[in-house]
């Protein structure tokens, strides 16, 4: 029996429109009837992720920014955090001001930008058709250096975006020998769809993430296993991107969605053989818990 079920936000658990099926919060349901702790594991900000928690009934733990932070949610704190120490958020900060890239900070309540494009944009859209009590925070300001040095913000992330392939390849290089931090080897466009009055907009981009050296979300997984008395053999993982290619190698289980990474795929034990936009999390819920 799988007892801990973590699972993957954005290509995973949400569809193209940001939405998690009515087939998937069943089939979550079901799973935690029969015994299994589900979990999501996102690199989105905590605040951000708990109405999703909420929405499919997770109510004990969130790995959130990757694996910077465990929270409990029972208890309301955080159990376990890893984020960027001040210093060197702000050495990113400048190198990324330094060089016109643009960037925006995860924090774990907040993200925040100097505009509203790639990814911002995207959560600004949904934004607006969310209730105020779930929207996901986002603070725009002028300068957000300045921002950071004067307030007492845990950066967990620093994400990255360009639209253009050979601007982004340029970044990475810039950071490839950045010490004490962890680049998130993303080579492909990012997908997004947003509601444009009546037209559908496409939002692509590529974008990388900066985390701390050694985080990652299995190495919070393993912790949070520990603290469960669970083995790694009882751990299940679903995912898509290359955030999420350690935890789906480490687990008993882990399933790679449909169109996922290949690099992914390479170490997954299995692939759904749906996609986010076809429950592809639901049916494999399915065919992994209730007929394993």
């Amino acid at each position: 029996m799988y007892k801990l079920i973590a699972i993957d936000l954005d290509g995973t658990l949400l569809n193209t429109y940001g939405e998690i099926s009515e087939n998937t919060k069943s089939a979550i349901k079901k799973a935690k009837q029969n015994g299994s702790e589900v979990i999501i594991a996102s690199g989105r900000s905590l605040d951000s992720l708990k109405v999703f928690a909420d929405e499919i009934s997770s109510n004990r733990y969130i790995i959130a920014g990757n694996g910077s932070i465990i929270y409990d949610i029972q208890k309301k704190e955080i159990i376990y955090e890893k984020c960027i120490p001040k210093i060197k958020a702000l050495n990113i900060i400048k190198m990324c001001e330094e060089n016109s890239i643009t960037y925006s900070v995860y924090t774990n309540d907040k993200i925040i930008a100097d505009s509203l494009r790639y990814n911002i944009l995207y959560y600004y859209k949904q934004n607006l058709k969310k209730d105020p009590s779930k929207k996901t925070n986002i603070v725009i300001v002028s300068n957000i250096y300045d921002y950071i040095k004067n307030n007492d913000e845990k950066v967990m992330k620093i994400s990255i975006c360009d639209k253009h392939k050979s601007v982004f390849n340029s970044i990475l290089k810039t950071f490839s020998e950045f010490d004490g931090i962890k680049l998130l080897d993303i080579s492909h466009a990012s997908r997004k769809v947003i509601t444009n009055g009546t037209e559908e907009v496409t939002i692509e981009y590529f974008y990388t993430e900066i985390i701390e050296k050694n985080v990652d979300k299995w190495h919070a997984l393993h912790y949070l296993s520990k603290l469960l008395n669970i083995s790694t053999n009882e751990i299940m993982t679903i995912g898509d991107n290359i955030n999420d290619k350690k935890m789906i190698e480490q687990a008993g289980l882990g399933i790679a969605m449909k169109g996922s990474l290949d690099q992914v795929i390479n170490v997954a034990n299995h692939v759904s053989d749906f996609d986010n936009d076809h429950d592809g999390v639901a049916k494999s819920i399915e065919k992994y818990i209730f007929n394993e």
